[in-house]
């Protein structure tokens, strides 16, 4: 049954689950479901994600990071994993969780493939907005990253529970750290940025909790799936802590260069020789908070958006009009920004995510336009289909939208002009 659910004058419509594909999860209601999502996108209404698991208490259908597989033959633009935590606290403690889901269908339907408990995380210590998500070729594994260090998470068949695996990384020195933390000596430290090479054998991860220390580490799998250190990379050129990371061609098993955004700059390491350097345009303390380097660089940052003009160099929008202040109405370019993603198939169309909404562009990030009927709430995450519709994801939830459509797209309809005829009657304007 369908339920409605109203915001901010905009119906938002929960229905039964269904999948673009053709493959059902209730083969009785999969023709009317998938009906009824396209009809949505199709009208250029907003559609409700529904069936990701756990309470549905606050947040816990907000998808906080979003995976596709890295191997390049298998990357299917609507096949995606995605991290959800539902850790409110009108949920007991002990039956909180991390869940791990899939879909196949770009986001109308997930289906749950892992189960993360609270041994693995710390709900007490911002856990739920900066956690890491990354898959394995096929989808066989996962690693994800939380308050508690970095994990290998491995779905079994039949219901058997979820082996979660630790991942080596630093601990807490007996020092005082340069800045007081809410851990103690010993505990680990808490992992953040993650990324794998495409034939799921490297693995790079970032530590830190803004102690001005910040720590990465490249490691390898060795012949028994293990994840074995290999040691830190080249001393970062930053004490600010790591918020995003990506290799310049994530389809290649042996990246040239790793781009690393950080709380202030974005900086690249070069692989052959172990230098960093900084990718200029960036405008000073510009917390790196999404990036994507479909078609080029281009950033998310708190405040401002970033597209690429060259090699290693960026330009910030600082023509568009994004709304700031929503009880203002103040617009301007100092967007605090989440993520920015960019369609593989029309590199001229992105999406942002960011404090006050979500935000398109279809030329080149040149002018954005605002998509006014989702909540009025902040948003995270982004990724684009194969159809153009956008999947979107924030604290209200998860939802599809398709701003490209020739129903979204605006348009100015004229009207003939009425002049009177003789017997004083309006008549069109030939």
């Amino acid at each position: 049954m369908a339920v409605a659910v109203v915001v901010s004058g905009q119906t938002l419509q929960s229905r039964p689950p269904v999948l673009k594909h053709g493959v059902v999860n209730d083969a009785t209601a999969s023709s009317e479901a998938d009906s009824d999502v396209r009809d949505d996108l199709d009208s250029c209404r907003v559609h409700r994600v529904s069936g990701l698991p756990g309470s549905h208490q606050f947040a816990s259908d907000f998808i906080e990071t979003i995976a596709n597989d890295p191997n390049p033959v298998a990357n299917d633009p609507d096949v995606m994993w995605g991290l959800t935590a539902d850790l409110s606290n009108q949920v007991p403690s002990q039956q909180r969780a991390m869940y791990i889901s899939k879909t196949i269908d770009g986001g109308a339907t997930w289906t749950q493939v892992a189960r993360v408990d609270s041994r693995y995380f710390d709900a007490g210590i911002g856990e739920g907005l900066r956690n890491g998500l990354i898959v394995s070729p096929g989808g066989s594994s996962f690693v994800i990253t939380t308050q508690r260090g970095a994990f290998e998470v491995i779905p079994q068949a039949g219901g058997a529970e979820t082996v979660v695996k630790t991942i080596a990384g630093p601990r807490v020195p007996s020092s005082p750290p340069k800045i007081p933390i809410p851990k103690k000596p010993g505990d680990p430290v808490r992992a953040n940025v993650v990324a794998m090479t495409s034939d799921g054998r490297r693995l790079i991860l970032g530590y830190g909790y803004f102690d001005l220390n910040p720590q990465i580490f490249s490691y390898r799998k060795d012949d028994n799936g293990s994840w074995i250190e290999e040691g830190p990379l080249p001393h970062l050129p930053t004490d600010m802590d790591l918020l995003s990371i990506d290799f310049d061609e994530p389809k290649n098993r042996d990246p040239r260069f790793l781009y690393l955004g950080t709380g202030d700059q974005v900086y690249l390491l070069n692989f052959r020789s172990h230098r960093w350097s900084r990718i200029d345009g960036v405008g000073p303390d510009s917390a790196i908070h999404g990036m994507s380097v479909v078609g080029g660089l281009h950033l998310a940052a708190c405040w401002g958006v970033y597209n690429p003009t060259g090699p290693g160099v960026v330009r910030r929008a600082t023509n568009a009009r994004f709304l700031l202040h929503r009880t203002t109405d103040e617009a301007g370019s100092n967007i605090r920004a989440y993520s920015i993603e960019v369609d593989p198939s029309k590199l001229n169309r992105e999406v942002v995510t960011s404090l006050t909404g979500v935000y398109v562009s279809e030329d080149s990030g040149e002018s954005w336009r605002r998509i006014n009927d989702l909540p009025e709430e902040e948003f995270r995450t982004a990724h684009f289909d194969s159809d153009g519709s956008i999947l979107v994801s924030g604290i209200a939830g998860t939802f599809l939208v398709n701003p490209f459509s020739d129903t979204c797209s605006p348009q100015l309809k004229t009207r003939a002009r009425k002049v009177l005829s003789d017997q004083g009657a309006p008549r069109a304007k030939e």
